[in-house]
Protein backbone atom coordinates (compact mmCIF):
# COMPACT_ATOMS: atom_id res chain seq x y z
CA UNK A 1 0.00 0.00 0.00
CA UNK A 2 1.45 3.69 -0.75
CA UNK A 3 1.92 6.13 1.95
CA UNK A 4 1.27 9.55 1.18
CA UNK A 5 2.19 13.29 2.43
CA UNK A 6 -0.47 15.15 3.99
CA UNK A 7 2.11 17.88 2.86
CA UNK A 8 2.92 18.60 -0.63
CA UNK A 9 6.10 20.51 -2.15
CA UNK A 10 4.28 23.63 -2.17
CA UNK A 11 3.64 23.52 0.97
CA UNK A 12 6.70 22.63 2.48
CA UNK A 13 8.45 25.20 0.90
CA UNK A 14 5.67 28.14 1.68
CA UNK A 15 6.50 27.03 5.12
CA UNK A 16 10.39 26.98 4.62
CA UNK A 17 10.10 30.88 4.00
CA UNK A 18 9.48 31.44 7.80
CA UNK A 19 10.38 28.29 9.34
CA UNK A 20 13.75 26.49 8.58
CA UNK A 21 13.77 23.10 8.34
CA UNK A 22 13.70 20.70 9.93
CA UNK A 23 10.46 20.65 11.62
CA UNK A 24 8.48 18.12 12.81
CA UNK A 25 4.34 19.14 11.03
CA UNK A 26 1.28 17.86 12.54
CA UNK A 27 -2.19 17.72 10.28
CA UNK A 28 -4.95 18.78 12.51
CA UNK A 29 -8.02 17.86 10.20
CA UNK A 30 -6.65 13.80 10.95
CA UNK A 31 -5.79 14.52 14.20
CA UNK A 32 -9.60 15.66 14.98
CA UNK A 33 -10.87 12.33 12.16
CA UNK A 34 -9.03 10.03 14.42
CA UNK A 35 -10.32 11.06 17.23
CA UNK A 36 -13.69 11.24 16.33
CA UNK A 37 -12.73 7.69 15.16
CA UNK A 38 -12.22 6.01 17.67
CA UNK A 39 -14.51 7.81 20.09
CA UNK A 40 -17.29 5.81 17.70
CA UNK A 41 -15.42 2.71 17.65
CA UNK A 42 -16.45 2.61 21.61
CA UNK A 43 -19.54 4.80 21.50
CA UNK A 44 -21.00 1.45 22.65
CA UNK A 45 -19.70 1.93 26.33
CA UNK A 46 -21.25 4.78 27.50
CA UNK A 47 -18.41 6.32 29.96
CA UNK A 48 -15.57 5.28 27.55
CA UNK A 49 -12.89 8.03 27.27
CA UNK A 50 -9.51 8.00 25.55
CA UNK A 51 -7.13 9.09 27.90
CA UNK A 52 -3.56 10.63 24.89
CA UNK A 53 -0.83 9.58 26.49
CA UNK A 54 0.90 13.06 26.81
CA UNK A 55 4.58 11.09 26.57
CA UNK A 56 4.21 10.84 22.90
CA UNK A 57 3.60 14.77 21.86
CA UNK A 58 3.90 16.75 24.88
CA UNK A 59 2.44 19.83 23.23
CA UNK A 60 -0.34 22.09 24.17
CA UNK A 61 -1.92 23.14 20.73
CA UNK A 62 -1.97 19.28 19.64
CA UNK A 63 -3.43 18.09 23.62
CA UNK A 64 -5.98 21.40 23.45
CA UNK A 65 -7.49 19.84 19.77
CA UNK A 66 -7.87 16.14 21.56
CA UNK A 67 -9.06 17.82 24.57
CA UNK A 68 -12.04 19.47 22.34
CA UNK A 69 -12.42 16.46 20.54
CA UNK A 70 -13.39 14.92 23.70
CA UNK A 71 -10.21 12.92 24.71
CA UNK A 72 -8.65 13.14 28.43
CA UNK A 73 -5.07 13.30 29.05
CA UNK A 74 -2.39 9.96 30.69
CA UNK A 75 -0.01 11.80 32.57
CA UNK A 76 3.25 10.16 34.38
CA UNK A 77 5.62 12.79 35.44
CA UNK A 78 5.14 15.75 37.45
CA UNK A 79 5.58 18.08 34.27
CA UNK A 80 3.20 16.49 32.26
CA UNK A 81 0.53 17.09 35.04
CA UNK A 82 1.91 21.18 34.72
CA UNK A 83 0.85 20.65 31.05
CA UNK A 84 -2.31 19.34 31.67
CA UNK A 85 -3.01 21.76 34.33
CA UNK A 86 -1.88 25.18 31.98
CA UNK A 87 -4.49 23.97 29.38
CA UNK A 88 -7.18 23.58 31.29
CA UNK A 89 -7.58 19.74 31.80
CA UNK A 90 -8.02 18.54 35.61
CA UNK A 91 -9.51 15.93 37.55
CA UNK A 92 -11.40 13.30 36.11
CA UNK A 93 -10.01 14.39 32.75
CA UNK A 94 -6.67 12.66 33.72
CA UNK A 95 -5.18 9.53 34.36
CA UNK A 96 -1.93 9.65 35.97
CA UNK A 97 0.13 6.20 35.76
CA UNK A 98 3.42 6.03 37.25
CA UNK A 99 6.50 4.56 38.37
CA UNK A 100 9.03 4.86 41.15
CA UNK A 101 6.50 7.83 41.42
CA UNK A 102 8.18 11.12 43.35
CA UNK A 103 6.32 12.75 46.51
CA UNK A 104 5.91 15.85 44.33
CA UNK A 105 4.38 14.18 41.49
CA UNK A 106 1.69 12.05 43.89
CA UNK A 107 0.42 15.20 45.58
CA UNK A 108 0.36 16.98 42.15
CA UNK A 109 -2.13 14.22 40.50
CA UNK A 110 -3.22 14.59 43.89
CA UNK A 111 -4.28 18.10 43.81
CA UNK A 112 -5.42 18.03 40.71
CA UNK A 113 -8.23 15.21 41.07
CA UNK A 114 -6.28 12.87 38.86
CA UNK A 115 -7.32 9.23 38.31
CA UNK A 116 -4.23 7.81 40.26
CA UNK A 117 -2.59 4.21 38.58
CA UNK A 118 -0.72 2.31 41.74
CA UNK A 119 2.02 0.62 39.77
CA UNK A 120 3.09 -1.31 42.80
CA UNK A 121 1.22 -2.76 45.81
CA UNK A 122 3.88 -0.68 48.25
CA UNK A 123 2.30 2.36 46.22
CA UNK A 124 -0.45 1.96 49.08
CA UNK A 125 1.39 3.17 52.21
CA UNK A 126 3.09 5.52 49.65
CA UNK A 127 0.15 7.35 48.55
CA UNK A 128 -1.53 7.01 52.75
CA UNK A 129 1.62 8.81 53.40
CA UNK A 130 1.82 11.73 50.94
CA UNK A 131 -1.40 12.79 50.12
CA UNK A 132 -3.97 10.33 51.02
CA UNK A 133 -6.32 7.52 49.61
CA UNK A 134 -8.85 9.31 47.22
CA UNK A 135 -12.53 7.45 46.30
CA UNK A 136 -11.88 6.40 43.16
CA UNK A 137 -8.15 4.69 42.59
CA UNK A 138 -6.71 2.32 40.13
CA UNK A 139 -4.56 -0.62 40.31
CA UNK A 140 -1.56 -1.96 37.29
CA UNK A 141 -1.61 -5.48 36.20
CA UNK A 142 1.17 -8.01 35.31
CA UNK A 143 0.01 -11.44 34.24
CA UNK A 144 3.73 -12.39 34.39
CA UNK A 145 4.79 -14.82 31.88
CA UNK A 146 4.92 -14.42 28.44
CA UNK A 147 1.71 -12.53 26.09
CA UNK A 148 0.18 -14.73 23.13
CA UNK A 149 -2.06 -14.90 20.94
CA UNK A 150 -2.49 -18.29 18.84
CA UNK A 151 1.12 -18.92 18.17
CA UNK A 152 2.78 -15.45 17.97
CA UNK A 153 4.23 -14.47 21.24
CA UNK A 154 3.20 -10.57 21.26
CA UNK A 155 5.20 -9.40 24.18
CA UNK A 156 7.01 -10.83 27.95
CA UNK A 157 5.17 -9.20 30.59
CA UNK A 158 7.51 -11.34 33.16
CA UNK A 159 10.27 -8.94 32.08
CA UNK A 160 8.49 -5.82 32.87
CA UNK A 161 9.23 -3.75 35.31
CA UNK A 162 5.22 -2.41 35.15
CA UNK A 163 2.51 -3.74 37.38
CA UNK A 164 1.33 -5.97 40.45
CA UNK A 165 0.30 -9.73 40.83
CA UNK A 166 -2.89 -10.66 41.29
CA UNK A 167 -2.82 -11.63 44.89
CA UNK A 168 -0.95 -8.17 45.22
CA UNK A 169 -4.27 -6.49 43.47
CA UNK A 170 -6.21 -8.30 45.97
CA UNK A 171 -4.31 -6.91 48.87
CA UNK A 172 -4.17 -3.29 47.50
CA UNK A 173 -7.94 -3.00 46.87
CA UNK A 174 -8.41 -3.99 50.55
CA UNK A 175 -5.86 -1.92 52.04
CA UNK A 176 -7.30 0.79 49.97
CA UNK A 177 -11.01 -0.25 51.26
CA UNK A 178 -9.67 0.25 54.13
CA UNK A 179 -8.37 4.01 54.06
CA UNK A 180 -11.70 4.66 52.24
CA UNK A 181 -11.65 4.13 48.83
CA UNK A 182 -14.92 3.47 47.20
CA UNK A 183 -14.77 3.02 43.29
CA UNK A 184 -11.60 0.92 41.51
CA UNK A 185 -9.91 0.96 38.19
CA UNK A 186 -7.89 -1.39 36.47
CA UNK A 187 -5.49 -1.08 33.80
CA UNK A 188 -2.96 -3.13 32.10
CA UNK A 189 -0.21 -2.64 29.28
CA UNK A 190 0.62 -6.20 27.88
CA UNK A 191 1.73 -5.39 24.35
CA UNK A 192 3.63 -2.83 22.47
CA UNK A 193 2.17 -1.52 18.69
CA UNK A 194 0.68 -4.54 17.88
CA UNK A 195 -0.64 -4.06 14.19
CA UNK A 196 -3.59 -6.47 14.42
CA UNK A 197 -7.50 -6.02 15.30
CA UNK A 198 -6.99 -9.19 18.17
CA UNK A 199 -5.00 -7.53 20.73
CA UNK A 200 -7.11 -4.99 22.25
CA UNK A 201 -9.94 -7.51 22.27
CA UNK A 202 -7.19 -10.36 23.32
CA UNK A 203 -6.46 -7.96 26.49
CA UNK A 204 -10.11 -6.97 26.56
CA UNK A 205 -10.86 -10.67 27.72
CA UNK A 206 -7.95 -11.02 30.21
CA UNK A 207 -8.81 -7.93 31.91
CA UNK A 208 -12.47 -8.24 32.32
CA UNK A 209 -12.01 -11.66 33.69
CA UNK A 210 -9.88 -10.25 36.17
CA UNK A 211 -12.23 -7.62 36.84
CA UNK A 212 -15.13 -10.37 37.79
CA UNK A 213 -12.68 -12.21 40.06
CA UNK A 214 -10.81 -8.87 41.62
CA UNK A 215 -15.10 -8.00 42.54
CA UNK A 216 -15.51 -11.78 43.67
CA UNK A 217 -12.63 -11.79 46.32
CA UNK A 218 -12.90 -8.68 47.38
CA UNK A 219 -16.19 -7.02 46.69
CA UNK A 220 -14.90 -3.72 45.32
CA UNK A 221 -16.98 -1.80 42.87
CA UNK A 222 -15.03 -1.93 39.62
CA UNK A 223 -15.56 1.45 38.14
CA UNK A 224 -13.33 1.32 35.08
CA UNK A 225 -11.25 -0.93 32.98
CA UNK A 226 -7.97 1.03 30.99
CA UNK A 227 -7.00 -0.78 27.79
CA UNK A 228 -4.30 1.81 28.41
CA UNK A 229 -2.05 1.81 24.56
CA UNK A 230 -0.60 -1.19 22.41
CA UNK A 231 -2.81 -0.60 19.51
CA UNK A 232 0.10 -0.02 16.51
CA UNK A 233 0.27 1.86 13.08
CA UNK A 234 1.41 0.62 9.81
CA UNK A 235 4.93 2.21 10.02
CA UNK A 236 5.70 0.12 6.81
CA UNK A 237 4.00 0.34 3.23
CA UNK A 238 3.06 -3.26 3.15
CA UNK A 239 1.40 -3.33 7.03
CA UNK A 240 -2.10 -3.61 7.49
CA UNK A 241 -3.58 -1.05 9.06
CA UNK A 242 -5.14 -1.34 12.45
CA UNK A 243 -9.10 -0.83 11.97
CA UNK A 244 -10.59 0.76 14.73
CA UNK A 245 -14.25 -0.07 14.24
CA UNK A 246 -13.12 -3.87 14.60
CA UNK A 247 -11.48 -3.51 17.65
CA UNK A 248 -13.98 -1.60 19.32
CA UNK A 249 -16.71 -4.12 18.47
CA UNK A 250 -14.07 -6.88 19.06
CA UNK A 251 -13.81 -5.38 22.90
CA UNK A 252 -17.63 -5.45 23.19
CA UNK A 253 -18.05 -8.64 22.54
CA UNK A 254 -15.79 -9.68 25.14
CA UNK A 255 -17.72 -6.99 27.40
CA UNK A 256 -21.24 -8.44 26.91
CA UNK A 257 -19.59 -12.33 27.02
CA UNK A 258 -17.40 -11.63 30.54
CA UNK A 259 -18.79 -8.76 32.51
CA UNK A 260 -22.95 -8.03 31.64
CA UNK A 261 -23.49 -11.57 32.90
CA UNK A 262 -21.34 -10.81 35.99
CA UNK A 263 -23.76 -8.17 36.86
CA UNK A 264 -20.83 -5.44 35.85
CA UNK A 265 -22.31 -4.04 32.38
CA UNK A 266 -21.76 -0.45 34.16
CA UNK A 267 -18.20 -0.82 33.61
CA UNK A 268 -16.07 1.94 31.95
CA UNK A 269 -14.02 1.68 29.05
CA UNK A 270 -10.74 3.78 29.11
CA UNK A 271 -7.74 4.02 26.60
CA UNK A 272 -4.43 5.55 26.53
CA UNK A 273 -3.33 5.83 22.89
CA UNK A 274 -0.83 7.68 21.92
CA UNK A 275 0.90 5.99 18.98
CA UNK A 276 -2.03 5.51 17.20
CA UNK A 277 -3.39 8.91 17.61
CA UNK A 278 -0.72 10.96 16.66
CA UNK A 279 2.10 8.95 14.79
CA UNK A 280 1.05 8.64 10.98
CA UNK A 281 -0.75 12.51 11.30
CA UNK A 282 2.94 13.86 11.68
CA UNK A 283 6.27 14.13 9.85
CA UNK A 284 9.94 15.62 10.01
CA UNK A 285 10.62 17.81 7.32
CA UNK A 286 14.58 18.41 6.70
CA UNK A 287 16.38 19.38 3.16
CA UNK A 288 19.01 16.86 1.94
CA UNK A 289 22.06 18.97 2.40
CA UNK A 290 24.95 16.88 1.54
CA UNK A 291 25.77 13.83 -0.06
CA UNK A 292 29.07 11.24 0.17
CA UNK A 293 30.39 8.83 -2.49
CA UNK A 294 32.30 6.17 -0.80
CA UNK A 295 31.45 2.67 -0.20
CA UNK A 296 27.97 3.43 0.05
CA UNK A 297 25.94 6.17 -1.09
CA UNK A 298 24.75 8.69 1.70
CA UNK A 299 22.25 11.46 1.70
CA UNK A 300 22.73 13.91 4.54
CA UNK A 301 19.75 15.78 5.99
CA UNK A 302 20.15 18.88 7.98
CA UNK A 303 18.15 16.81 10.69
CA UNK A 304 19.60 14.03 12.72
CA UNK A 305 18.57 11.23 15.39
CA UNK A 306 18.61 13.98 18.16
CA UNK A 307 15.50 15.39 16.02
CA UNK A 308 13.90 11.42 15.41
CA UNK A 309 15.66 8.45 17.80
CA UNK A 310 14.04 5.75 16.95
CA UNK A 311 15.87 4.41 13.95
CA UNK A 312 18.82 4.88 15.21
CA UNK A 313 17.72 3.66 18.60
CA UNK A 314 15.61 0.38 17.82
CA UNK A 315 16.46 0.42 14.19
CA UNK A 316 12.82 1.40 13.38
CA UNK A 317 11.55 1.52 10.38
CA UNK A 318 10.53 5.14 9.01
CA UNK A 319 9.17 5.96 5.19
CA UNK A 320 10.97 8.67 3.23
CA UNK A 321 9.55 10.66 0.44
CA UNK A 322 11.42 13.11 -1.36
CA UNK A 323 8.40 15.81 -1.92
CA UNK A 324 7.91 16.76 -5.46
CA UNK A 325 9.06 13.15 -6.83
CA UNK A 326 6.66 11.26 -5.43
CA UNK A 327 5.81 9.83 -9.05
CA UNK A 328 9.91 9.78 -9.92
CA UNK A 329 11.67 5.88 -10.47
CA UNK A 330 12.93 4.74 -7.12
CA UNK A 331 15.66 3.72 -8.27
CA UNK A 332 19.07 4.43 -6.20
CA UNK A 333 19.95 2.91 -3.35
CA UNK A 334 20.56 5.18 -0.34
CA UNK A 335 21.57 5.77 3.41
CA UNK A 336 19.71 9.02 4.55
CA UNK A 337 21.76 10.25 7.54
CA UNK A 338 22.40 13.07 9.98
CA UNK A 339 24.83 14.93 11.17
CA UNK A 340 25.85 13.36 14.53
CA UNK A 341 28.92 11.79 15.47
CA UNK A 342 27.30 8.52 15.96
CA UNK A 343 27.46 5.96 12.97
CA UNK A 344 24.15 4.49 13.78
CA UNK A 345 22.72 8.50 13.56
CA UNK A 346 20.82 6.92 10.17
CA UNK A 347 17.32 7.81 9.29
CA UNK A 348 17.44 4.90 6.72
CA UNK A 349 19.85 2.12 5.52
CA UNK A 350 20.12 0.97 1.85
CA UNK A 351 16.61 2.55 0.98
CA UNK A 352 15.18 2.37 -2.52
CA UNK A 353 14.37 5.72 -3.53
CA UNK A 354 14.37 8.07 -6.40
CA UNK A 355 17.09 10.55 -7.00
CA UNK A 356 18.02 12.89 -4.37
CA UNK A 357 19.57 16.02 -5.02
CA UNK A 358 21.29 18.73 -3.07
CA UNK A 359 18.02 21.39 -1.51
CA UNK A 360 15.38 18.62 -2.04
CA UNK A 361 12.75 18.44 0.41
CA UNK A 362 12.79 15.15 2.61
CA UNK A 363 9.24 13.66 4.45
CA UNK A 364 10.31 11.25 6.92
CA UNK A 365 6.65 9.86 7.69
CA UNK A 366 5.06 8.60 10.93
CA UNK A 367 6.38 10.46 13.86
CA UNK A 368 4.45 12.52 15.30
CA UNK A 369 4.45 10.12 17.84
CA UNK A 370 7.46 9.50 19.86
CA UNK A 371 9.45 11.52 17.29
CA UNK A 372 10.19 15.43 18.89
CA UNK A 373 9.65 13.77 22.38
CA UNK A 374 12.46 11.60 22.36
CA UNK A 375 14.70 14.55 21.39
CA UNK A 376 18.07 15.35 22.79
CA UNK A 377 20.79 17.41 22.35
CA UNK A 378 23.72 15.36 22.05
CA UNK A 379 26.73 17.06 20.17
CA UNK A 380 24.99 19.99 20.78
CA UNK A 381 21.93 19.71 18.52
CA UNK A 382 19.17 21.69 18.97
CA UNK A 383 15.33 20.69 19.16
CA UNK A 384 13.49 21.77 15.83
CA UNK A 385 10.15 23.44 15.79
CA UNK A 386 6.71 22.22 15.43
CA UNK A 387 4.22 23.20 13.07
CA UNK A 388 0.39 23.14 13.06
CA UNK A 389 -0.78 22.35 9.60
CA UNK A 390 -4.72 23.40 10.50
CA UNK A 391 -8.00 22.21 9.15
CA UNK A 392 -8.15 25.75 6.58
CA UNK A 393 -4.68 24.89 4.72
CA UNK A 394 -2.37 27.05 6.99
CA UNK A 395 0.29 26.58 9.00
CA UNK A 396 1.07 27.94 12.96
CA UNK A 397 4.20 27.81 14.71
CA UNK A 398 3.15 25.77 17.90
CA UNK A 399 6.69 25.44 19.46
CA UNK A 400 9.84 27.66 18.11
CA UNK A 401 12.85 25.64 17.75
CA UNK A 402 15.27 26.27 20.39
CA UNK A 403 18.68 28.54 20.21
CA UNK A 404 21.92 28.49 21.42
CA UNK A 405 20.67 30.67 24.36
CA UNK A 406 18.27 27.91 24.93
CA UNK A 407 21.30 24.69 25.23
CA UNK A 408 23.21 27.41 27.85
CA UNK A 409 20.97 28.48 30.01
CA UNK A 410 21.29 26.22 32.53
CA UNK A 411 24.85 26.95 32.71
CA UNK A 412 26.51 29.84 35.29
CA UNK A 413 28.81 31.42 33.34
CA UNK A 414 29.59 33.99 36.30
CA UNK A 415 33.04 31.84 37.57
CA UNK A 416 34.61 31.66 33.77
CA UNK A 417 33.53 35.53 33.25
CA UNK A 418 35.59 36.80 36.36
CA UNK A 419 38.70 35.14 35.33
CA UNK A 420 38.56 36.56 32.21
CA UNK A 421 38.10 40.29 33.57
Amino acid sequence: MEKKPFLTLEQAREIMQDIPTPFHIYDEKAIREKARAVNKAFSWNKGFKEYFAVKATPNPYLMQILHEEGCGMDCSSYTELLLCEACGITGSDIMFSSNVTPVEDMQKAYQLGAYINLDDVTHVPFIEKVCGVPETICCRFNPGGLFSMGNQIMDNPGDSKYGMTEDQMVEAYKKLMADGAKEFGIHAFLASNTVTNGYYPELAGILFRLAVRLHEKTGAHIKFINLSGGIGVDYRPDQPANDIMAIGEGVRQQFEAILTPAGMGDVAIFTELGRYMLAPHGALVATCIHQKHIYKEYVGLDACAANLMRPAMYGAYHHITVLGKENEMCDHVYDVTGGLCENNDKFAVNRVLPKIDIGDVIYIHDTGAHGFSMGYNYNGKLRSAEVLLCEDGSHKLIRRAETPADYFATFDFSPFWEKLK
